[in-house]
């Protein structure tokens, strides 16, 4: 069936797979939604915005963003509230930062009110793939990439932005342990950092394997000239409670400002805790720890939430932190309420599709 919905054309699928489904098992980024939001950017502007079933892109061998890497992302999630209502958090928020990323890379603004619309129609078509399950969630791709054919150094003139969608599950079902990387690094300033770059991630995943390797969860990125400042975790921001009071570092530009940081700063700061945005060192932590001053150490991320760490590994010695997180499990326990509507949103995040 085809529709067309403020100036979004809409084309269905005769059947949805949403009913063959198991939420209680739904496998990490491998199950997709019937269909997806798609708008094209050519002779400078975006034009033709349609959602339609999910299908491969035919793709020109030479699509810049193959060789000179202009693609950029967001993630996000959509969950229900009691009565069964579709609801996304800070959209805006996404919308503006993907605006942010584009800026960087030398790519078109997209805008913002499509952005929303194009979320909200794709989450009011697919709202029978939002798992119930406390934790879990639609989670949501915003994503934009060149696609002019052409071999040559310059910004692309042809652009695609597309949103899939995925039911996904909790993150992380355990405590994590972190390991502070001492040779790579994942950003300078000056460099792409605070943008979110498909390549960021790309430069990741070696030091990423490797830390698997040796037994840990996550990369913990330490700054690129002297291997000792804390950035940030692979898939996420970071807090650590020191003192009584939280510390996370600041945007320096090589941090990503994430949507869940900002939120949980937000929660804190409501809870009646200090939040301190500074330079941390990994020394610093290491001295806190010993010395029984490290209290709590948390990430946050859209697609994690709030993880829980356990320790973190740095040259041959790990740094443990304190064996409960009571005030981060506070926090999440609020996040997710305010997400799924059991809790009052004061700060008015949700929209309601």
């Amino acid at each position: 069936m085809e529709t067309t919905m403020q100036n979004i054309k809409i084309q269905t699928v005769a059947e949805s797979r949403a009913t063959a489904i198991d939420f209680d098992n739904i496998p990490l980024g491998r199950t997709f939604t019937d269909h997806m939001f798609i708008c094209q950017y050519k002779d400078g502007q975006w034009q033709d915005p349609q959602i339609r079933p999910l299908e491969l892109i035919p793709t020109h061998p030479a699509a810049m963003a193959l060789h000179y890497g202009q693609a950029i992302f967001e993630g996000m999630k959509a969950t229900v509230d009691a009565s069964g209502n579709p609801m996304l958090f800070r959209a805006y928020d996404n919308a503006a930062r993907l605006n942010f990323s584009a800026a960087r890379m030398g790519m078109p603004d997209f805008p913002e009110e499509l952005f929303v619309e194009g979320l909200k129609q794709l989450v009011a078509l697919e709202r029978s793939w939002i798992p119930p399950q406390v934790g879990s969630a639609l989670y949501l791709r915003p994503f934009m990439y060149a696609d002019e054919p052409f071999i040559g150094m310059r910004a692309a003139t042809s652009y695609k932005f597309i949103i899939i969608a995925s039911p996904a599950g909790p993150f992380f079902s355990k405590r994590i342990r972190l390991y502070a990387e001492n040779q790579y690094i994942r950003a300078a300033q000056g460099g792409t950092g605070e943008a979110k770059a498909a390549g960021n991630y790309a430069a990741a995943i070696r030091p990423t394997e490797l830390a698997k390797a040796k037994g840990y969860d996550q990369v913990l990125w330490l700054d690129a000239e002297n291997h000792e400042y804390i950035q940030e975790v692979g898939t996420m921001n970071i807090f650590f409670k020191i003192d009584g009071h939280f510390v996370t570092p600041t945007l320096d530009g090589a941090v990503l400002d994430g949507i869940t940081r900002r939120s949980v700063m937000t929660l804190l700061e409501d809870a009646g805790y200090k939040v301190e945005q500074r330079r941390i060192s990994i020394k610093e932590l290491a001295k806190a720890a010993a010395e029984g001053r490290l209290e709590e150490a948390f990430g946050t991320g859209t697609a994690v939430g709030i993880a829980y760490i356990e320790a973190i590994g740095w040259g041959d010695q790990m740094i443990p932190v304190g064996e409960s997180s009571p005030v981060a499990e506070q926090i999440n326990a609020t996040l997710n309420g305010i997400k799924t509507g059991r809790i009052e949103d004061p700060h008015n995040w949700m929209l309601t599709v």
